[in-house]
């Protein structure tokens, strides 16, 4: 999905340029700290805005700040373990590769503004933040794409979406409140950075509560979930966004190692029942992809590997024969 456990670029690349030879992605390393997590990297991204740290997180400020720099350098040095190891492995430009970045919802609601309030009860800050989001992922798609010759999507990761949409969010101090974003402004502000993209882009929340709704009328070619995560309530609105022609970005595999090795039969599972009780056909299934259920950064690195050759091992059986599963 984008974060890998470890600090070595290097090597990062390399397992993921092996592994993923349909869609690779450059690699996110929470673990180097501040400037590298998903919120410090968007420091690097914003366009005309800037981030730096906090005692309480990452706040909206003037200039480009220590953690902005730090950010960059750490950008850099991604891209270009990604190009030596896209080299090493004698890959071509006539492939794709996946750039992930927060998405303008899940900023807002974890910037601060100079105050120290969350960005998210500025709509006006907002609106800057998205466009600025817009921006700074496409000039860092381009990059990728004058380094290698290659094509390129966006992934915008978007874990907040639900609490934003439902008003759950807590203030920075007991006087703030964080009212409920409503539907029509969410989309509104989420399709300003899809479409500010210009690319195919997909939208990835891990989060409980997924507005599958807002996600099928949007402007997202592809919605990314966790499977585990979807409740009864959620059911139909799924149904409704795998009939609008969307793809589904299914999360089966978890992130940390489970006790007891699963096999992918076990990992599909799911997704076959899922199928079956929207009452689709499941040549479906040949329509879909497999991921983890979201970011690796937590697993360790052979739980890690073995997620992306489990999702690899199902997504082959959903494309050869799903209807005998």
């Amino acid at each position: 999905m984008g974060s890998w456990p470890g600090v070595d670029t290097r090597e990062a690349a390399a397992v993921i340029v092996g592994e993923l030879p349909a869609l690779p992605h450059l690699v996110e390393l929470p673990a180097r700290g501040l400037g590298a997590d998903m919120i410090g990297r968007a420091s690097a991204l914003l366009v005309d805005m800037n981030l730096d740290a906090t005692t309480t997180g990452y706040r909206l400020r003037a200039g480009r700040g220590a953690v902005a720099r730090v950010a960059e350098d750490l950008l850099k040095q991604d891209l270009d373990a990604f190009e030596e190891a896209w080299e090493l492995a004698g890959a071509g430009p006539d492939r794709t590769v996946k750039v992930q970045s927060i998405g303008p919802w899940t900023l807002a609601a974890h910037a601060e503004l100079a105050t120290g309030r969350r960005a998210l009860v500025d709509r006006g800050a907002v609106r800057d933040l998205s466009e600025s989001l817009a921006e700074g992922v496409s000039r860092h798609a381009a990059e990728l794409r004058r380094r290698l010759g290659v094509s390129t999507v966006v992934q915008l990761d978007e874990p907040a979406l639900p609490a934003v949409l439902a008003g759950s969010l807590q203030g920075r101090t007991m006087l703030e409140s964080v009212p409920a974003v409503p539907e029509p402004e969410a989309l509104h502000v989420l399709d300003v950075t899809l479409t500010g993209l210009g690319l195919s882009t997909a939208v990835h929340c891990c989060s409980g509560g997924l507005p599958a709704g807002l996600l099928r009328r949007s402007a997202a070619d592809a919605v990314s979930f966790d499977l585990g995560r979807l409740n009864r309530a959620n059911l139909d609105a799924v149904g409704e966004l795998l009939d609008s022609g969307t793809t589904l970005l299914l999360g089966l595999i978890p992130t940390t190692a489970p006790e007891k090795p699963p096999t992918w039969r076990e990992l599909a599972e799911p997704a076959v029942a899922l199928i079956d009780r929207l009452g689709f056909a499941r040549t479906v299934l040949r329509s879909v992809s497999v991921t983890p259920a979201c970011g690796l950064a937590d697993a360790d690195p052979t739980w890690a590997r073995t997620a992306l050759r489990l999702a690899n091992d199902i997504s082959a059986a959903f494309a050869e024969d799903p209807e005998s599963l």
